[in-house]
């Protein structure tokens, strides 16, 4: 079996696990940065159990709460600034996907002084980071085990990855009693964006054995999770918690092997325009997606049917029906100039028999 993969994150998980290997903090340095939203953190008690590791260990830090949804490159260039300013040894992140994207950055930008916005997305890879703990409270963008970064680039407001081996954390505590706290809707939401990054890396062009072995443990656990919330409309027990946060994991592993197809690319289109959530920005192009792998990757099809073990229409069905996207409203003129800024983009390339500008725009003239 042949595979070439990074993984150099520790990971820790388990209920209560911060508490139980708080040591762990004091092997990283004596001050640190946390970065966070303004109320996720607090919510879910992530932040509480941070603070008490870091005060058992004599760690002094500082909080820099200004991430917000899809957050902004001028923001982490400025969270690295506070993190030199500051004297912290490392970086916390905590949150959602745009926390733990966030504090990435503010891990490379706090080691680079000269970086700005341009410097960020045109850097050397890898480039120096300070060691960064990363601690999830949702189940959907396995930003924990992966090294990429999505900002949102504030000189043309569109979103853009960052990538490479200085975007992945130096420890991830795994603990889905932090994603109590989300509401039923953020629940959908996430859960969207883990079965995308599981099925989008079922069937990438890139995929491995490995990432084929975390995808066959990614898809039932998240596709199970997310017919039990539209069978019920009501938010998940402490069970299907743990399930779909370690499903999200699952599928943020496969991912971060074989890479996304194109939904995820298209998707922004629909947040950066519309204020759709990522999740929900990606499944409203599943359907165009599986229908092209029953074409160019139908063994692979195959067993995605069985491992969900539900009948092709269902899956269709479940996915719209969470997905819940109605007429946008676009102009035909608009649409050819979202998608005119896409070029060579490896999301296209990595798609079942490939994908082009022409078909994204004749897609997302379909929605709107």
């Amino acid at each position: 079996m042949d595979f070439n993969i990074i993984m150099p994150v520790r990971l820790i998980g388990g209920e209560n696990c911060i508490r139980k290997n708080k040591e762990v903090f004091g092997t990283l340095g004596e001050k640190c940065l946390i970065v966070t939203s303004k109320t996720s953190a607090q919510k879910s008690g992530a932040l509480k159990d941070i603070e008490a590791a870091l005060e058992y260990n004599g760690i002094e830090y500082c909080i820099f709460d200004k991430i917000t949804e899809n957050p902004l490159a001028s923001t982490v260039v400025e969270g690295g600034r506070i993190a030199r300013e500051t004297g912290a040894d490392f970086v916390v992140g905590v949150g959602g996907g745009s926390p733990l994207d966030a504090s990435k950055a503010v891990a490379i930008c706090a080691e680079n002084p000269g970086y700005g916005i341009r410097e960020l997305y045109n850097r050397a890879v890898p480039s120096k980071a300070l060691p960064l703990v990363l601690v999830g409270t949702t189940s959907g963008t396995g930003s924990e085990v992966t090294g990429v970064s999505v900002l949102t680039n504030d000189l043309d407001m569109t979103k853009k990855s960052i990538s490479g081996a200085d975007c992945y954390g130096t420890v991830a505590f795994l603990d889905p009693k932090y994603t109590y706290s989300m509401s039923y809707k953020v629940t959908i939401s996430t859960a969207l964006d883990a079965f995308a990054h599981a099925v989008e890396g079922w069937f990438s062009a890139r995929r491995t054995d490995l990432a084929a072995g975390y995808g066959r443990m990614a898809l039932p656990t998240i596709y199970s999770g997310l017919k039990i919330l539209l069978e019920t409309g009501t938010l998940p027990d402490k069970a299907l918690r743990e399930k779909l946060y370690y499903g999200s994991i699952y599928a943020g592993l496969e991912l971060n092997i074989c890479g996304a197809c194109f939904p995820h690319t298209v998707g922004y289109v629909l947040t950066e325009n519309f204020g759709i959530p990522h999740g929900r920005a990606c499944t409203a192009f599943m359907p165009y997606l599986l229908e092209k792998a029953k074409i160019y990757e139908p063994e692979r099809y195959r067993e995605f049917l069985q491992l969900l073990g539900d009948e092709e229409k269902n899956i269709f069905t479940i996915v719209d029906a969470l997905t819940d996207i109605k007429t946008l409203g676009a102009a035909p003129e608009q649409v050819s100039r979202w998608c005119a800024r896409w070029s060579g983009v490896r999301n296209f390339e990595n798609s079942p028999g490939g994908f082009t500008n022409r078909e994204a725009e004749k897609l997302l003239n379909s929605l709107m």
